[in-house]
């Protein structure tokens, strides 16, 4: 039975043709459950250029689909974060729990939990279903392997990039990186290029050349897991005939001209890994060599759980996750530095920023909702 209590649920909303430009929106609604569902809290999430990726793509790759509004022109921007119940109809998801996973950036998120085991549940509402299932997933973060209460920042921070970055670089392994012994990395100071780059380190055969501007020159050099960085006006001076691999974080399309005009036949693939900056898809602008290729990380996934199994992914993915994670905040040379803001003001102003780029690499942004 449903009471008739309401609450404020307060969502700041995204234009989907001017991703810069964000709206905050207060509803009063009813507070009551029907039976199945669950009412999260969103206590905290993580604001990066991933996000810009997902409302860049919200149509293309129907990320504004995890989150509907009642405002065609407005989306809700998904984010990694975490909630807390506030009540519950559903066995196995008790009220005072605490789970990691997609929200939008708002207050509450009302779910239907299915598929509860010990890890956590899926949201089985309606219009999820048919979307890509390993964002409908919440984890139970007591029972989480990786979760750590002091690591919280990094965990919404790095773990959805992480994937990303894990993944990318087993499914060059995989491939044999195309028959490349240089990799080129544009916008090299992303958390996800370097997270790709970290978990290449030692790769026999292979040197890792990071693209970046001068801005951001110094913090690429001191990472210290690309073994060289150029500057974008410097591709001219990288090798010609060394069978190259493009993995294309920017999106610039100017820069993916140069590219393969530089290179010519000695490139051997193009693998576009996702951009903040270029919100249109990839287009075919008639380039000499290889068609440039969208990565998704969900189907590198799916090919491991079949080789691998499920457990063995998650195992070998933890293991990985943790050791990144500690690096990065490692003491006295991190290279992340967690900055915490608080309210929807502040998550208005991030995302102005995030799809202006003007953030500092060297920084990682934490909105505490409540």
């Amino acid at each position: 039975m449903k009471t008739e209590t309401t609450m404020t649920v307060t969502r700041l909303l995204t234009r989907k043709t001017d991703l810069g430009d964000t709206q905050l929106r207060t509803d009063i609604e009813t507070a009551g459950l029907a039976e199945g569902e669950a009412l999260l809290r969103i206590q905290r999430v993580a604001l990066t250029t991933n996000n810009i990726t997902y409302a860049a793509f919200g149509d293309a790759m129907q990320y504004w689909g995890f989150f509907p509004t009642s405002d065609p022109a407005f989306g809700h921007m998904p984010t990694w974060g975490f909630a807390e119940v506030v009540a519950s109809t559903v066995q196995g998801v008790e009220a005072g729990e605490r789970f990691y996973g997609y929200f939008p950036i708002a207050s509450h998120l009302r779910v239907q939990p299915h598929r509860v085991t010990a890890r956590g549940f899926y949201d089985a509402a309606e219009h999820r279903q048919g979307l890509t299932s390993a964002y409908n997933h919440y984890v139970r973060c007591s029972t989480d392997p990786v979760y750590s209460p002091g690591y919280e920042n990094y965990q919404i921070l790095l773990r959805p990039l992480f994937i990303t970055s894990f993944m990318l670089a087993d499914f060059l392994q995989d491939n044999d990186f195309f028959g490349a012994r240089q990799l080129v990395v544009s916008s090299a100071s992303s958390k996800t290029a370097y997270g790709t780059a970290f978990c290449l380190t030692g790769q026999p055969g292979i040197e890792m050349i990071g693209l970046t501007s001068a801005r951001n020159q110094d913090f690429v050099d001191n990472l210290g897991c690309y073994q060289g960085t150029v500057r974008y006006e410097g591709l001219s001076a990288l090798p010609k005939d060394k069978p190259t691999l493009y993995v294309d974080f920017s999106g610039d399309e100017a820069l993916r001209e140069r590219v393969h005009h530089h290179f010519g036949e000695a490139l051997t693939y193009d693998c576009f890994a996702g951009s903040a900056q270029n919100t249109q898809f990839l287009r075919d602008t008639g380039l000499p060599g290889p068609t440039p290729i969208f990565y998704f990380a969900p189907v590198q996934i799916k090919k491991r759980n079949a080789d691998w199994g499920h457990a063995e992914v998650n195992r070998k993915f933890n293991e990985a996750q943790l050791a990144f994670i500690r690096r990065v905040s490692e003491p006295g040379r991190p290279w992340l530095q967690v900055q915490e803001h608080r309210g929807f003001d502040a998550a208005r102003t991030l995302v102005a920023d995030l799809h202006a780029g003007r953030i500092d690499p060297v920084a990682g942004h934490v909105v505490v909702l409540s």
